[in-house]
């Protein structure tokens, strides 16, 4: 064993030893669907100046969407029911209670000059209350209008103050920080940056609270939140007169908990709400999958990728079955990823979590198949040599390819928001322990396992030393492709018009989360399980209908768009299973995937592509990278044009099988365009369409034993899964099978006719290792000084 393989294998073995020990010490978040959780009501209230209409109110939730990202609850649903209220389903919250506090503040932070201590009114005594005032209120000083711009509160200590008017909001604050100042003795604080504008305030404000001397309270600055003095500091004796504070930065401090100070950070990070909102009800809501739908989609998961472990051993034998030993590790090491960071875990999540297994064996599939062309190629050469030669062939490849998902996973995270945000955070876990799998763990096991006399000897034993079927099926045929590039892209515009013509003639049929619909709950007299109501409801034409308990044995009813006929129709069947049914709740929601979420997701996505495509063209070519692309918006309108043709819903779950279709649409482009960079530059002369088809050739399979991992999971998961998962597997077998075509037979073909007006020269030779010709050519470039390298 060489030094480098047993550094492999310690870093192995002490990352499944981690990950072991959080899977086992840590429990998973899990979401609303396997689990259930927290359904809070909010109530939007009128101001002075603000009214609580529709428009107001989705303006809010925005707001509130941002403070629960916050707050570290991921996967949260938040839907506007009515006019004027928000309903927002929290899952596995820990503490409901402060979780409800902090969403329920309105968070108006402003920032006063203090004019002095607050005047006493001449009619008033000073243990008087104002006549008609309420015997129980506060008898602390609260917001009393000193003038028609000024407020009167206490400060810190109790003592009342009269402050200006408001000369700087939360909407200035750039961002906020909670932080613990350990050597000042300061405690929990919270820094807060301004913007530019916002600076400048800052700057006059303190600059005219300093021309009054030290000690004076009108030398004190007064940051109230909701209308609470929360710190009113002396600008510090330094600062001159109409100077200020230059730095657009400051600091609240108080007697602040840890906790407090990062719920007071969120709360003016996330900004301020538009409109006060109170909370008239909260309560527990059960999972909106059942115990059994949930039990056949673990079944299925299991069966796909034992399925696919079985499937890489038959192909590629001993070395096979090492690699399905490190897609074991990969789940693992993942999942303890996915629980150390608090990733929320929902189904579709899960079953995308078990296919990022079928699709982690690309990196292995890549270094065997080149393993198998250096065995060809060289008969006699070791199996060791041949298989560090895969390794290092076909790290360009890997690295390109997961560099390309990491940069939409990071964008994805950076610019989305909600089940976006989550979702690349999830592919960036799932794309680093793919490569930590294949690269560290499977090449360690596979090097250890080649250093031994008995897989060397016997080379039918370790999978590699013989070619495949395909490979060897596809050198005997020897098909020429791309002698007409052009029949190819006329047949993928072909699609794309089959698609197109879906979308227009039958429409998209938006699930609930995009066009909202009605809430009903009931309560009957015969208890009625979750299961036993959904099977009823699906019977009755109602297949699509989320049922969840809510409070105390009442059940839950959220579909689409609903008539009233519908409704007691929806009722009539529940009334056969419990008896006298009657409605407890019945309102309109609005989409829980609103206007401005699918906005920052297309923001996000477009951005993403755009790097991609930058990354690809300084990478490769240009022309390769516009190919790519194009093959991968190709891929996402013959999935949603399949949808539209089917009639099958586009909702959150399809979302996210939709994002994982670009993922692996640009995946697989960027495998074949990597052997065409490598042909090409090894042979300048050859015409481009030659290299072409040798790279597909070379490539499809790679291409094939790949997509078959996956296809195995995604079929199990289609037929066994249930219902809860149909939609899901059936977005990404489509997408699999087109992202397989279009990588070969849209982006090759697209970046040929892209090249017949290109000027850019081919590509310059890679630089090689090892022996043989490559070995002559460097020995050529080590020529003696005088000598100019001229021949005749």
């Amino acid at each position: 064993m060489t030094r480098a393989t047993a550094v492999r294998a310690v870093l192995a073995v002490a990352a499944l030893l981690v990950s072991v020990y959080i899977s086992l010490t840590m429990s998973p978040r899990l979401g609303l669907d396997l689990q259930g959780g927290t359904r809070i009501v909010l109530q939007a209230r009128d101001t002075a100046t603000v009214e609580a209409d529709r428009e107001t109110t989705d303006r809010t939730l925005e707001v509130l969407r941002q403070r629960i990202d916050s707050l570290g609850v991921s996967e949260p649903t938040l839907t506007r029911s009515g006019e004027d209220r928000i309903i927002v389903e929290l899952p596995d919250v820990q503490d409901p209670r402060q979780a409800a506090e902090v969403i329920g503040r309105t968070a108006q932070l402003t920032f006063h000059a203090v004019e002095g201590p607050a005047v006493e009114k001449p009619d008033e005594k000073p243990d008087e209350k104002p006549s008609g005032s309420d015997p129980t209120a506060d008898p602390s000083p609260t917001a009393d209008t000193a003038d028609p711009d000024g407020l009167t509160l206490s400060d810190e200590q109790g003592r009342a103050l009269d402050l200006g008017p408001a000369r700087l909001s939360g909407a200035g604050v750039e961002d906020a920080t909670a932080g613990f100042d350990a050597q000042g003795g300061a405690g929990w604080s919270v820094s807060l940056e301004f913007r530019k504008d916002a600076g400048q305030d800052w700057k006059r404000l303190t600059g005219e609270a300093a021309c009054h001397p030290a000690g004076d309270d009108r030398r004190r600055v007064a940051i109230v939140l909701d209308e609470k003095v929360i710190s009113s500091p002396q600008v510090d004796p330094s600062v001159g007169c109409k100077v200020g504070l230059p730095s657009g930065a400051t600091q609240i401090t108080g007697s602040f908990s840890a906790d407090e100070a990062r719920d007071l950070a969120l709360l003016i990070k996330g900004g301020a709400l538009p409109v006060p909102v109170e909370i008239v009800e909260q309560r527990t809501v059960g999972p909106t999958l059942g115990a059994a739908a949930i039990d056949a989609s673990a079944r299925a998961a299991l069966i796909g990728a034992a399925a696919t472990a079985l499937f890489i051993t038959i192909v590629y034998r001993l070395f096979g079955a090492l690699a399905a030993v490190a897609l074991g590790a990969y789940g693992v090491i993942s999942y303890a990823a996915l629980v150390a960071l608090g990733v929320t875990l929902t189904l579709p999540g899960l079953a995308g979590f078990v296919l990022a297994i079928g699709m982690a064996v690309d990196a292995n599939v890549l270094v065997f198949e080149r393993a198998r062309e250096e065995c060809a190629e060289r008969p006699k050469r070791s199996l060791r040599s041949a298989l560090t030669t895969g390794f290092t062939k076909a790290w360009s490849a890997v690295a390109d390819s997961n560099a390309t998902t990491l940069i939409a996973a990071g964008l994805l995270f950076f610019l989305g928001s909600g089940p976006v945000k989550g979702f690349g955070v999830t592919l960036a876990i799932g794309v680093i322990a793919s490569m930590f799998s294949a690269l560290v763990i499977a090449r360690a096991l596979t090097e250890i396992a080649a250093s031994t006399r008995f897989v060397s000897d016997y080379r039918n034993v370790n999978g590699i030393a013989r070619p495949g079927a395909v490979r060897t099926w596809l050198v005997r045929k020897d098909p020429q492709l791309f002698r007409k590039p052009v029949r190819w892209l006329v047949v993928s515009v072909a699609l794309v018009a089959v698609a197109v013509a879906g979308i227009v003639v039958r429409g998209v049929d938006l699930g609930v989360e995009f066009t909202g619909g009605r809430l009903v709950e009931y309560s009957t007299s015969r208890p009625v399980d979750v299961e036993t109501a959904r099977d009823t409801l699906a019977a009755a034409g109602f297949g699509d209908a989320e049922v969840t308990t809510a409070g105390d044995g009442d059940l839950s009813v959220r579909t689409g768009k609903l008539d009233n006929d519908g409704e007691h129709a929806l009722r009539t069947a529940l009334a056969e299973e419990g008896g006298e049914t009657t409605k407890v709740r019945d309102e309109l929601i609005g989409p829980s995937l609103g206007d401005e979420l699918r906005r920052n997701a297309l923001i996000a996505l477009g951005v993403a592509v755009a790097v991609q495509l930058a990354y690809l063209a300084v990478r490769f070519r240009w022309t390769f990278a516009v190919a790519s692309v194009g093959a991968m918006v190709h891929d996402v309108i013959l999935v949603v044009g399949a949808f539209a043709w089917l009639g099958r819903p586009v909702d959150g779950i399809f979302l996210a099988a939709l994002l994982t279709v670009i993922g692996y649409s640009v995946n697989d482009s960027v495998v074949v365009f990597d052997r065409v960079r490598e042909l090409w530059g090894a042979n300048r002369r050859t015409p481009l369409d030659t290299i072409a088809r040798r790279a597909v050739l070379q490539t499809v399979p790679r291409t094939v034993n790949t997509g078959m991992g996956a296809l195995f999971i995604l079929a199990a998961l289609a037929v066994l899964g249930g219902d809860s998962l149909a939609d899901f597997a059936l977005a990404l077998l489509i997408g699999i099978c087109v992202g397989t075509w279009s990588s070969v037979f849209t982006a090759v073909p697209g970046a040929i006719v892209l090249e017949r007006n290109a000027k850019t020269p081919p590509p310059a030779p890679g630089k090689r290792k090892g022996k043989g010709p490559a070995r002559g050519r460097q020995g050529a470039s080590r020529r003696d000084p005088l000598d100019n390298g001229a021949r005749v």
